[in-house]
């Protein structure tokens, strides 16, 4: 089983995630939180308080690798500043421990996990439960972005060359997304889910999956 940590970051929200997936990309949910610091803490206290935070997720949960979102320009200046600093963060904790880490963009984690690279935040959360087998959508958004993140580190670390490259080496999530968009293969209980997620019905996806409850905490906001 490869442990990666996924990190997604930001200022005053920075979700941590840790998964563990089979050689046969099967995944389990281990662990996720979010580091929040509140806005009207000195900049440097919030930077503190997210380090320790990253930090002691590493320590606790000892993954082999680490995820991070890679940052990458926007309008909001001031949004990518923080969001560039916590990621910084997170390069700095996992070198600091010799642990390999990967870089993804938004639009590569959004394809490996629903197999379409614009798919909204519901569509990832919903998707990213069905992955996991968790009974509802991971909540908020940055802790089901964490898991997305280690889930397709851990994919790619798999077959580095091979993830979304043809039909032939799509994910179960991905095939269940290709079919629930083409209108094809219904009888899957994840092409039920993927469909189930583009209606925006994320507890549904989680029953139209067949998941149940894993082992670790209950996910909340």
């Amino acid at each position: 089983m490869l442990r990666v940590l996924g990190v997604d970051p930001g200022l005053t929200r920075c979700g941590v995630g840790v998964v563990e997936v089979a050689p046969n990309r099967r995944a389990r949910l281990v662990h996720v939180t979010v580091v929040r610091t509140p806005a009207d803490m000195a900049l440097e206290q919030r930077l503190l308080r997210i380090a320790d935070g990253i930090a002691a997720e590493i320590d606790e949960h000892r993954p082999q690798a680490v995820a991070v979102e890679r940052v990458f320009a926007q309008a909001n200046v001031r949004t990518v500043m923080g969001t560039a600093q916590a990621a910084g963060l997170a390069l700095h904790a996992a070198a600091a421990r010799g642990l390999p880490v990967g870089l993804h963009t938004p639009s590569e984690v959004k394809a490996a996990i629903t197999g379409y690279g614009n798919a909204d935040k519901r569509q990832v959360q919903a998707m990213i439960a069905a992955v996991l087998g968790l009974a509802e959508a991971p909540k908020p958004a940055d802790a089901a972005d964490a898991l997305a993140l280690a889930v397709c580190h851990a994919w790619r670390l798999g077959s580095p060359d091979q993830v979304g490259s043809g039909p032939s080496t799509l994910t179960p999530a991905q095939r269940a997304w290709r079919d629930a968009q083409q209108g094809t293969g219904a009888d899957s209980p994840l092409a039920r889910a993927a469909a189930a997620a583009a209606r925006g019905g994320a507890r549904g996806v989680a029953r139209g999956a067949g998941a149940s409850s894993v082992g670790g905490p209950r996910l909340g906001a």
